[in-house]
């Protein structure tokens, strides 16, 4: 049993906290009296709290605040909201109390750190949810609160061992949807980057433990490498009395692990494993020349690839990054990666916004950058979150998974857009009204399309008439946040319009077929011809699209539910399926228990259903998710679609484990890489078949320029069958690659 000794646990909570004084920016000396105050007020606070480690709790917030001051390099105000940002939350003092002792400005950040509470409808919303859209909707009164939120996550990352496996998966894979991507959009690399390896470590054990050990095995020869690579360089610029200095950044375990994945390649083969960075010490007028010349000394002793160039000092990326990037072939026969940089342009790509505001306000003309662009478009996003939090959470996700184009006005005003933008993209992109009213564009002086893809450098006009209005298939003619939120708004604007008249014409049919008027009958009609909300039902009567017959024929129909569905549903005495013979082996093979806000439901009286995005195999890591029909559906916990479901509906999860691992076969894939020669595919059979004694359900084998590749999907008990059905593959002469794979 753990037995705290008070004195020491004193000793190390001040010493925590002297630390963390030692990282404080400079600033006014009132401040500084504010975080002793917020220190002292949260160790009061938390005085009786412990984490899941057994520390005393007040080492969270410490931590936290720390990672603010040094880590991202905020203000004092931001340590003191970090030291209380539970305090809310988790203790008997309230908001308004906080607001007296410390003000208006740390209340207001305070409050978008703390979680919503009360319980949502299971089937239309999630907690998780509802806390990540209130805590997003507090960017348009300070950003800082995503920001002490990004230290918050990344603690908690760090101290997730403790936490049971279920928990470790779920924040996880909040993680990696949306706080990562997050991180990166705010230009927070270096959190970014340990966010996704240990959300990586806790959803692909094995793979994170091989990429960490491949990594520290090829230590010491990556160093001699990248010694013997830099010496030319640092004499050359020594030459040309650069201040500058050279680090090698090794690669970190997610994007090796996405490399991996993307080419089908071994740890082994994946070669770019550093990236050398060098950083020069010079004026901000001449940075640009500077870094170009340092590209010239690089090129003079190496060859480089003209097709890796990536010029992002001339055109920054949206979250402010920039940098010269090149690959270079090494005399050894190896492709390196140099980034340069200035010193500036270091502290923008490890800090990321809070760097980036630290140089904007030394800016003489207030320059508006690609930063200052992104959160304007994500306000916009924010100002018409109108959507449930589920949707909001979702555009949200595919508004930080973009790559961008470039692309002009026709003034020559540059523009930032996601990848696959459209010119109604753009249209919106400039303004609402000037995307209602698009007609079509000139594309570089040639008439293009509303839903015409765009790439970079690209110059745009959009053509207008005031008689155009947004239209429902705009919708799949957009892939921007913005653009879709926009057309959202301006149909609901326009539908308002018919909503009177499309409600009295209702009352008009209604009276006429002898049904009261009321709530409850309308509802019926709405959810009979799927209409989203009751003002697109008023819509289409409004314009004659539904009338009399549907009407009559909703309430006749409904009067006979009764009778059908007890024809429907009388069970099915025929011979099962294969499917539905695996469901009822599977829940005999698992072991089931709900999370605590699903614990009320009867699961023995519930489907299930195994998915066919992942199919599980026993041995895997499993997750059970409440559907909101009430079936379970069973995913591997590490499946993406799994992932973002963790994400997002924690109150939906069910504990599941295998009891039984042997019983009977699941299907699970491979695919088979290796030089073709006659007799391969007698020979892959005979190993599966007879050697370990498994049932092929298919084979596709190709062959082609002497490769041949062969995708094999077989019944398996286990994952452990499975490993040492592609271990015996791997023996065969000729074979290069064994993967398991998605079926």
């Amino acid at each position: 049993m753990f037995i705290p000794d008070p004195e020491q646990e004193k000793a190390a909570i001040l010493h925590r906290y002297r630390s963390l004084l030692t990282m404080l920016p400079p600033g006014n000396p009132d401040d500084k009296i504010l975080v002793r105050k917020a220190f002292h007020l949260a160790a009061e606070a938390h005085k009786t709290m412990r984490r899941k480690t057994g520390e005393p709790y007040i080492f969270h917030p410490i931590e936290v605040a720390k990672i603010v001051a040094a880590e991202i390099g905020l203000d004092r105000i931001s340590v003191v909201c970090a030291l209380l940002h539970d305090v809310v939350e988790d203790t008997e003092y309230s908001l308004a109390e906080i607001r007296r002792i410390f003000g208006e400005h740390v209340a207001r950040i305070i409050d978008g750190l703390t979680k919503i509470e009360g319980i949502f409808d299971q089937a239309s919303s999630s907690l998780q949810a509802e806390n990540f859209k209130k805590m997003l909707l507090t960017l348009s009164d300070d950003v800082r609160v995503i920001l002490i939120k990004l230290a918050d996550r990344l603690h908690n990352m760090r101290t997730l061992d403790a936490m049971p496996k279920h928990k470790q998966l779920r924040t996880a894979s909040e993680t990696i949807y949306l706080y990562a991507p997050l991180a990166h959009r705010l230009g927070l690399y270096t959190l970014k980057t340990e966010l996704e390896d240990l959300a990586l470590k806790y959803t692909e054990q094995e793979i994170y433990q091989t990429i960490t050990e491949g990594l520290r095995d090829t230590e010491k020869e990556r160093k001699r490498f990248i010694s013997k690579f830099i010496l030319p360089i640092k004499k050359s610029l020594a030459l040309q009395n650069f201040r500058f200095r050279i680090v090698a950044r090794e690669k970190s375990v997610y994007s090796i692990w996405e490399k991996m994945k993307n080419k089908g390649i071994p740890f082994e083969e994946v070669y770019d494993l550093f990236a050398i960075r060098i950083i020069i010490d010079t004026p901000y007028e001449k940075e640009k020349v500077d870094c170009w010349s340092v590209y010239s000394i690089v090129t003079d002793h190496y060859r480089p690839n003209i097709d890796r160039l990536r010029d992002w000092i001339s055109m920054p990326k949206a979250n402010g990054y920039e940098a010269l990037h090149t690959t270079v072939m090494s005399h050894s026969g190896r492709w390196v990666e140099i980034q340069i940089r200035s010193e500036r342009m270091e502290e923008i790509a490890e800090k990321g916004f809070a760097a980036h505001w630290k140089y904007k306000n030394g800016d003489p003309k207030g320059t508006v950058t690609n930063v200052d662009r992104w959160l304007n478009r994500l306000k916009d996003l924010l100002k018409n979150a109108e959507s449930n939090a589920i949707e909001f959470m979702e555009e949200f996700q595919g508004f930080l998974f973009t790559d961008e184009i470039f692309v002009f006005t026709p003034r020559g005003e540059l523009r930032n857009l996601p990848v696959n933008s459209t010119v109604l993209d753009f249209a919106y992109a400039i303004h609402s009204d000037l995307g209602n009213k698009s007609i079509g564009a000139k594309v570089n002086h040639k008439l293009a399309p509303l839903n015409q893809a765009l790439k970079s450098g690209d110059q745009v006009e959009i053509i207008t008439s005031q008689k155009q209005a947004a239209r429902e298939e705009w919708y799949g003619y957009v892939v921007t946040a913005r653009a879709k939120s926009q057309i959202k708004t301006a149909i609901k604007e326009e539908k308002r319009k018919f909503a009177a008249p499309g409600r009295q014409k209702l009352e008009n049919i209604f009276r006429q077929a002898g049904i009261e008027v009321n709530d409850n009958n309308i509802n019926k009609l709405q959810n009979k011809y799927n209409y989203g909300s009751v003002i697109d039902l008023y819509y289409d009567l409004a314009l004659d699209l539904i009338g009399m017959k549907e009407v009559r024929s909703t309430f006749h129909t409904l009067t006979k539910a009764g009778w059908f569905s007890s024809i429907i549903t009388r069970p099915f005495r025929g011979r099962a399926t294969e499917q539905e013979t695996l469901s009822e082996t599977i829940i005999r093979q698992m072991h089931l228990q709900p999370s605590n806000k699903a614990d009320d439901l009867d699961l023995t009286k519930m489907s299930y259903e195994v998915s066919d995005c992942c199919n599980p195999v026993p041995g895997d890591e499993i997750a059970g998710f409440i559907e909101p029909n009430e079936a379970i559906r069973i995913h591997r916990a590490k499946c993406p679609v799994a992932i973002a479901l963790m994400a997002k509906y924690s109150n939906r999860i069910i504990k599941t484990t295998w009891i039984d691992k042997e019983s009977v076969g699941f299907p699970a894939g491979i695919r088979i890489t290796g030089i073709d020669r006659k007799g391969f595919a007698k020979e892959i059979i005979s190993v599966i078949a007879e050697n370990m004694d498994l049932n092929i359900k298919s084979l596709h084998l190709e062959a082609n320029a002497g490769m041949m590749e062969a995708v094999i999907k077989v019944y398996v008990y286990s994952t452990n069958n499975l490993h040492l059905l592609i271990n015996e593959l791997k023996k065969m002469p000729d074979i290069k690659m064994v993967t398991r794979i998605e079926v």
